[in-house]
């Protein structure tokens, strides 16, 4: 394996540890973080004045001449799968996938391949630079397996740094579409009693919580009031279908980007998603509600009702604002128009 050599010189007032001094100032096109240098500093791989440092609380001076050995980018572990992916924005830094329902997003014990990753090994080759020293696609966000929609995956360093740190300051614009159960709306006196639900302008239902693994399904997430992580979902009444209307079409946006964070929140607020086992259940609607091709769709309908149909991002190399939209898909899109008949 090759390597390449990063040398530079601390700066005025340097910061009082050694790998907050790496960190500021390093050369922005050696694309290390914080993380890399910290691994660095611990393999060995980083020279003060030509003396080894090995600790990253060490203190460093003004002047002082840093060397970093960092290793080419070596091939990753996960093999590469001719898989067709619907590319719907490419360059040479990121790109936008429309990712199909039931597809995983990174390998995992009980999914070894398949996935999105080994998709995009063998759809990159060697345009991957490589992140963090390792040649494969940068996964700043993710979606479910059995969810459809838009994903953006860094190919470089830079633009994983960049990316990242739009998502950890929730800047990113993500809206999903779905289908619920009942009518998510201001005047269910039921749903005002739910806490942490409430309404803003527009009858738009928000859900204020925090979100944990559950304590005896670890397969699942939980709402809590203390502890866990906090999540911000919004919700707003696209259609009604049924007579009187049992299932909404809503669209919901996300402050925080929690795991299930949707699908939980939802379910919480006594509106879960039609199709998700996990949260969302089967609930017998009224007979004369619907048409029952309509019931009938419902009842067959494979998988949670949830598309992310739009993501929008600062371009973390050019700078310009990105905005994508997908088109929902075609089981959805189906489920909608039987939901539309009208009801026998």
């Amino acid at each position: 394996m090759g390597s390449r050599l990063v040398s530079f010189t601390i700066a005025v007032d340097p910061p009082s540890r050694l790998d907050k001094a790496l960190s500021r100032d390093v050369p922005a096109d050696a694309t290390l973080s914080r993380t890399r240098l910290a691994r660095l500093i611990a393999d060995g791989a980083v020279q003060v004045d030509g003396v080894v440092q090995t600790n990253p609380r060490a203190r460093t001076a003004e002047g002082a001449t840093v060397n970093i050995t960092v290793e080419v980018a070596e091939d990753s572990h996960i093999g590469p799968e001719d898989i067709p992916l619907d590319v719907v924005f490419e360059d040479d830094d990121l790109i936008v996938i429309n990712k199909p329902a039931g597809m995983v997003v990174h390998p995992a014990p009980g999914s070894p391949s398949g996935t999105l990753v080994n998709a995009l090994l063998h759809h990159c080759g060697d345009d991957l630079s490589g992140v963090g020293g390792v040649k494969r696609p940068g996964i700043v966000h993710r979606i479910d397996k059995e969810t459809s929609g838009l994903l953006v995956v860094a190919k470089t360093d830079v633009a994983h740094q960049g990316l990242a740190k739009q998502f950890e300051k929730h800047t990113v614009e993500r809206y999903y579409r779905a289908l619920c159960y009942g009518v998510p709306e201001a005047s269910d006196p039921r749903l005002r009693g739910v806490k942490g639900a409430s309404f803003e302008a527009g009858n738009i239902l928000r859900m204020t919580t925090q979100l944990a693994r559950h304590k005896t399904d670890r397969q699942r997430q939980a709402v809590l009031f203390q502890g866990g992580r906090h999540a911000v979902t919004r919700a707003r009444i696209v259609e009604r279908f049924g007579t009187p209307p049992v299932v909404t079409l809503i669209e919901c946006w996300l402050e925080t980007g929690r795991t299930h964070q949707i699908r939980v929140h939802m379910a919480h607020a006594g509106h879960g998603l039609l199709g998700d086992p996990v949260y969302g259940g089967r609930r017998k609607l009224a007979v004369r509600a619907l048409n029952p091709v309509a019931a009938e769709a419902i009842r067959q309908f494979p998988r949670q009702a949830l598309h992310a149909a739009v993501l929008g991002f600062v371009h973390p190399v050019t700078g310009k604002a990105m905005r994508f939209e997908a088109e929902t898909p075609v089981d959805m899109a189906d489920l909608i128009e039987a939901l539309r008949l009208p009801a026998a």
